[in-house]
C-alpha cells in the first residue's frame, strides 16, 4: 500500500501541518497519518489488511526522501472522505481526526494545523444561508461597510433597559445587532423574555438581530428553534459551545443568520502554543459549516492583528460569502482608515464607542452611520 502520493487523490480531503519532531519529519508525518486513520502509529495489527489501508489510511502528499532529511517542516496529509459520516458526525469528527491523537505521540513536539483543502460537494457541507450577499439584500446596503452594534451591559439588564437600548440602535440606523457573548440565559433577563421584548421592536426594521444562545448541546438547538419560531432573524454563538453547534443549526435550515464569535480562541490559535490551529483555518471551518457572519478580527483598536493577517482573513471570509466583522475597539475615526485598506466588504461592529457616547446610543449610531454613508 502506498502511504505516499505525489498529489491528493480526488476522493480525499487534505490538511497542511507544520510538524516538529525529535526524530525526522518523515517519522512524524507517518505517525500522524497512520495514527489518525487506521491504527497505532508505531505497531501494526494483523487485521490491517492491504485493502483496509488502501481504502481508509491517510496518505502523505510528498516525497519520503525529502521528509527524511528534516526534523521540522510543512507536510500535507490527505484523508478519504469515506472515513467520516459528514452529516451525522460532521465537524466534531473532522476536528477529532485532524487535530487529535497526534498530540499524544511523543516524537511530535509541535503540531500546527495551517490549512485545509476540502470539496464542499463531496463532504455535503453547506454554504451560509445568507452570507454577505444575502445580508446586503436584506438590509438594502451596498458598496459600503455594514454597521453593527453590541448589546451591553453584558448581564444585569432589565427589560426596560434592553427595550430602550434596542430602540435607540434601530432608530440610529444600525444594520446588525448582536447580544454580547456573556448573555445567553441569565436569570435577570432570560432568552424567552428577551425575544418577547426585541421582536416587537424589530417588526418595523430590517435590522438583523442575533440572540446569544451559548449552551450545551441538550438545550442549544431548543434555543435556536425558539428564536426561529418567534420570528427571530439570527443567533450568536461563541465557539466554546462547539463547532458542531453551528453546523447543526445550518443543517436544520431554520432561516436564521448564524454569527460566529471568537472570544477565547487563542486557547487554540495563539502562535505561542506548541500545538495549535491557525485562526485562518478556524475561519475556513466557520464558512464550511455555514456561518453567515464571523468576528474576524480587528485593525487598530485594542486587538490589532495587523494588515497582512487581517487581509488574509478577510479574503478567506469573502471566498465563502461570509461577512467578516471587525470589532474590539471600533470607532468612527477608525472606519475610514480601515475602509481605505480593506474596501467595503466588512462590518464595523461597535460596542463601547456607542454606549459611551455623551449624547446617548442613538447619537453614537447616527455618527457612525454618517461616516459610513458619506465615506
Amino acid at each position: 500500500m502506498k502511504l505516499y502520493r505525489e498529489t491528493k487523490p480526488e476522493d480525499h480531503f487534505s490538511c497542511e501541518f507544520f510538524l516538529m519532531s525529535d526524530t525526522t519529519l518523515r517519522q512524524a508525518a507517518e505517525a500522524l497519518a497512520i495514527g489518525q486513520s487506521i491504527g497505532n502509529p508505531a505497531v501494526r495489527s494483523k487485521y490491517e489488511t492491504l485493502e483496509m489501508m488502501k481504502n481508509h489510511s491517510a496518505k502523505i502528499i510528498g516525497n519520503p526522501d525529502d521528509l527524511e532529511k528534516m526534523s521540522s517542516g510543512t507536510v500535507e496529509i490527505a484523508w478519504p472522505y469515506r472515513n467520516i459520516d459528514w452529516y451525522a458526525d460532521g465537524i466534531a469528527q473532522l476536528m477529532c481526526t485532524v487535530m487529535g491523537g497526534q498530540m499524544d505521540i511523543d516524537i511530535i513536539k509541535q503540531c500546527h494545523w495551517i490549512d485545509i483543502n476540502i470539496d464542499r460537494d463531496k463532504s455535503g457541507l453547506k454554504m451560509p444561508s445568507y452570507g454577505l450577499s444575502g445580508f446586503r439584500n436584506h438590509v438594502q446596503s451596498y458598496e459600503k461597510p455594514l454597521l453593527g452594534t453590541i448589546v451591553k451591559p453584558k448581564t444585569g439588564l432589565t427589560a426596560d433597559t434592553l427595550r430602550d437600548i434596542i430602540q435607540q440602535m434601530v432608530d440610529g440606523g444600525v444594520d446588525f445587532i448582536k447580544e454580547d457573548e456573556i448573555m445567553s440565559n441569565p436569570a435577570c433577563l432570560p432568552l424567552e423574555e428577551r425575544i418577547s421584548i426585541v421582536q416587537p421592536i424589530l417588526e418595523s426594521y430590517d435590522t438583523v438581530y442575533c440572540y446569544c444562545i451559548n449552551s450545551d448541546p441538550h438545550t442549544l438547538m431548543d434555543k435556536a428553534r425558539a428564536v426561529s419560531q418567534s420570528g427571530g432573524m439570527g443567533v450568536h454563538i461563541n465557539f466554546w459551545s462547539g463547532m458542531g453547534s453551528y453546523k447543526a443549526i445550518r443543517d436544520e435550515d431554520n432561516g436564521t443568520f448564524i454569527h460566529f464569535q471568537k472570544s477565547g480562541d487563542k486557547v487554540l490559535t495563539s502562535k505561542h502554543n506548541a500545538y495549535r490551529i491557525e485562526w485562518s483555518v478556524m475561519c475556513k471551518l466557520a464558512g464550511l459549516i455555514g456561518c453567515d457572519t464571523i468576528h474576524a478580527g480587528m485593525y487598530g483598536g485594542y486587538m490589532d492583528m495587523g494588515y497582512e493577517e487581517l487581509k488574509n482573513i478577510q479574503n478567506i471570509c469573502l471566498e465563502q460569502n461570509m461577512v467578516p466583522a471587525f470589532s474590539c475597539g471600533m470607532t468612527k475615526e477608525l472606519i475610514p482608515v480601515i475602509r481605505e485598506k480593506f474596501g467595503n466588504d466588512w462590518m464595523a461592529n461597535v460596542g463601547g464607542a456607542v454606549h459611551s457616547h455623551p449624547n446617548g446610543i442613538r447619537a453614537g449610531v447616527e455618527e457612525l452611520r454618517a461616516v459610513i454613508d458619506n465615506g
